[in-house]
C-alpha cells in the first residue's frame, strides 16, 4: 500500500511493526513544515507543496487529515504505525477514534485552535498497560497547511514508545499546547529544536521557545494543561 502526499507515491516503512517509532519523525516533519513555509514567503504551505520523499524516514507515522466540523478532522492519508495502533486501516476515520472518550474534548480544542488560529498543536499522550499491552508514551504534531478549494487540513505525526501489542490502543491526553501563528513571515533560519528524548515517564516535556527579536515573526504559545 502506498502512500500518496502531494502527487508523489512512496510506500508505507515498516509495513506492520509493532513497535514504536523514532522520536526523530517529530523532528523532521516538523522541520520541513518551516522549511515550506520559509519557501512560501511565510504563507502556510500547501498539500500539494509536500514531497514525501524529503520525509521518507518518517512516512510510517505521518498523516494528513481534513476537516469535517469544528474541532473535527478524519484521516485522509496515513502511515502503518497509526494504522498498527488502531488495528485497522485509519483512512477516513476522524482522528477522535484514537483516542479514549475522556479526552475527545481536549482533542477538539486543540484542533479547533489548529485550524482557525492557525496554529502549530502539540499533543503529548499515553496509553497505559493492560492484559496483553504494554504501556504506551508518545507526541501528535498537528501542523496547518494552507486551503486549496478543499476543507481545511493539516499535515501531522504521531510517535509512540512501547510495543503497541494487541490492538486497538486507546490514547490518553495529559498535556497538550497550541502555537499560534502570527501574521508577519516566519523566521529565515529555523530556531533550534531539541529532539524528544525516550525516558520511563514518556517524552521529555518541549523547550519553551525562543524569544521573537524585535520586528521579527515569532510563535505565539497558548497552553492547555
Amino acid at each position: 500500500m502506498g502512500m500518496r502526499i502531494g502527487g508523489t507515491g512512496i510506500g508505507h516503512p515498516g509495513g506492520g511493526g509493532r513497535a514504536g517509532v523514532d522520536p526523530a519523525a517529530l523532528l523532521a516533519v516538523r522541520s520541513y513544515w518551516h522549511e515550506l513555509r520559509r519557501r512560501a514567503g511565510g504563507e502556510l504551505p500547501g498539500r500539494a507543496d509536500i514531497d514525501p520523499r524529503r520525509i521518507e524516514g518518517a512516512l510510517g507515522c505521518a498523516f494528513l487529515a481534513e476537516r469535517i466540523a469544528p474541532g473535527m478532522a478524519r484521516f485522509r492519508l496515513a502511515g502503518m504505525h497509526l494504522a498498527d495502533l488502531l488495528g485497522i486501516d485509519v483512512r477516513g476515520i476522524p482522528i477522535s477514534t484514537m483516542f479514549g472518550f475522556d479526552s475527545r474534548d481536549r482533542l477538539a480544542e486543540v484542533l479547533g485552535r489548529v485550524f482557525t488560529g492557525p496554529g502549530v498543536g502539540e499533543v503529548w499522550i499515553e496509553s497505559p498497560a493492560s492484559l496483553g499491552r504494554q504501556a504506551l508514551a508518545g507526541r501528535l504534531l498537528l501542523l496547518p497547511l494552507r486551503s486549496e478549494g478543499e476543507p481545511p487540513m493539516v499535515f501531522g505525526c504521531l510517535v509512540t514508545e512501547g510495543e503497541i501489542g494487541r490492538a486497538p490502543r486507546k490514547l490518553t491526553i495529559t498535556r497538550s499546547a497550541v502555537e499560534m501563528i502570527e501574521a508577519m513571515p516566519p523566521e529565515r533560519h529555523l530556531p533550534r529544536l531539541r529532539l524528544p528524548e525516550f525516558s520511563e515517564a514518556g517524552f521529555e516535556a518541549a523547550p519553551p521557545p525562543p524569544r521573537a527579536k524585535p520586528g521579527r515573526a515569532h510563535l505565539r504559545l497558548v497552553k492547555s494543561d
